[in-house]
């Protein structure tokens, strides 16, 4: 059960927009922060802000051990092997570009192959796009069926020799859809391919087990679980990232530099160049402290009940179809409403006070293949209540009614 009066540890959530009280329903784009969260921001720069793993003064220790303490809460979080296979990178599109340059492009050759599927975030479509064009290889897109499924009995056909790296969404940002990743994982290790999972719409929704799901990498963003902005993880098993080379040269990825030679430091210090978004990891570890208090099951029930209750109502609203229908959802609701743009059921949501978002996500060959232009979205977050829900309906209705 998700304690009540929950919006009151989120700041932000307690004000009106254009004479309405919030309603917060943009949480696919990002989450807000609960005072925890900015709380650890605020200590970390009136208290102990230092460079770390260079200084042996007090301050630099202090931010040091918060820092690495918070690689140990996420190892934790998603029960990786051990915290060293945790790489901080601004966010998952980050990851996935590390993993594209890092590991994959050595791998590939003239018409080598690469799979994603077609309901991928831009993210991971455009960095194999690139490597692809300068090997010279190609990219392969598994299909998605009408409601939003993957059809994944076709990837076992997909697959042959030519195939290096399979790269695929967990859990849709569009249309909610929640992949049956463990059995793609087990099809592209049955042929002995390694595989990136995008997890960055799973990781604040459904709990996450990388020793059971066995994903080669595993990639999230900090901003969608309640953390801020500019911090992110890269999963990877430990034997993969040694392989790695680095991705970025700099301070901290090294051991040591003269100008003949240079030694690379181990992992997780050799994907980490530079001096890292210190804070921001360090508000990732409270924001996942913060969801442990909560209850990853408990936030997921929360969620499924809220999105059933809000699938049930809106399927009463004449006029409105939901985009993407998979039998497993996480808690995204995408929809059209006849003859009215998305853009503008955002602009009229918006002056009822209510915040949605309307455009193709980032996942135009989405759109294309429904042959929309775009959707208007409402996600669902912890926070979020029955009495949300219900203002959404209503907000709907009056649009509706506005371009009658």
């Amino acid at each position: 059960m998700i304690k009540k009066g929950i919006k009151a540890d989120f700041p932000i959530l307690n004000q009106k927009i254009n004479g309405h009280d919030l309603v917060y329903l943009d949480n696919a784009a990002t989450t807000q922060k609960p005072r925890t969260v900015i709380g650890s921001l605020e200590n970390y720069y009136n208290h102990i802000n230092s460079n770390i793993h260079r200084g042996v003064h007090t301050l630099s220790q202090k931010a040091t051990e918060s820092y690495e303490d918070s690689r140990r809460k996420i190892a934790e979080f998603i029960n990786a092997e051990n915290q060293n296979e945790i790489i901080f990178v601004r966010g998952a599109t980050e990851g996935i570009n590390l993993v594209a340059n890092s590991y994959v492009k050595p791998l590939l050759n003239e018409n080598d192959q690469i799979i994603i599927s077609q309901m991928e975030h831009h993210a991971n479509i455009v960095p194999w796009q690139m490597i692809c064009e300068e090997k010279g290889a190609k990219l392969k897109i598994l299909p998605m069926n009408i409601d939003g499924e993957l059809l994944v009995n076709e990837l076992e056909n997909m697959i042959n020799r030519k195939t290096k790296f399979i790269s695929i969404i967990h859990v849709s940002n569009s249309l909610g859809t929640i992949n049956p990743i463990n059995k793609i994982i087990e099809i592209a290790h049955r042929n002995n391919i390694k595989i990136l999972v995008d997890g960055a719409q799973a990781i604040q929704h459904i709990p996450i087990d990388m020793k059971k799901m066995d994903a080669d990498f595993y990639c999230f963003s900090g901003h969608k679980m309640y953390a801020p902005t500019g911090i992110g993880v890269l999963y990877g098993k430990k034997n993969l990232l040694d392989e790695m080379p680095p991705y970025q040269g700099g301070g901290d990825m090294i051991k040591s530099v003269t100008f003949e030679k240079t030694i690379y430091n181990d992992v997780p210090n050799k994907f980490e160049a530079g001096t890292p978004n210190i804070s921001g990891a360090i508000g990732l570890g409270i924001a996942i402290d913060y969801i442990n208090d909560i209850g990853i099951e408990n936030i997921a029930e929360h969620e499924s009940n809220l999105l059933e209750y809000a699938t049930e109502k809106i399927n009463e609203i004449d006029g409105v179809r939901i985009i993407g229908n998979a039998r497993n959802k996480a808690s995204v609701l995408s929809f059209v409403i006849n003859k009215i743009h998305p853009h503008d059921i955002g602009t009229i949501m918006d002056s009822h006070g209510i915040a949605i978002r309307a455009g193709n996500h980032c996942t135009q060959p989405i759109m294309d293949f429904y042959s929309i232009p775009a959707t208007a979205r409402a996600s669902f977050a912890i926070y979020n209540t029955k009495e949300d829900v219900d203002k959404l309906m209503i907000s709907i209705k009056k649009t509706i009614e506005v371009f009658k």
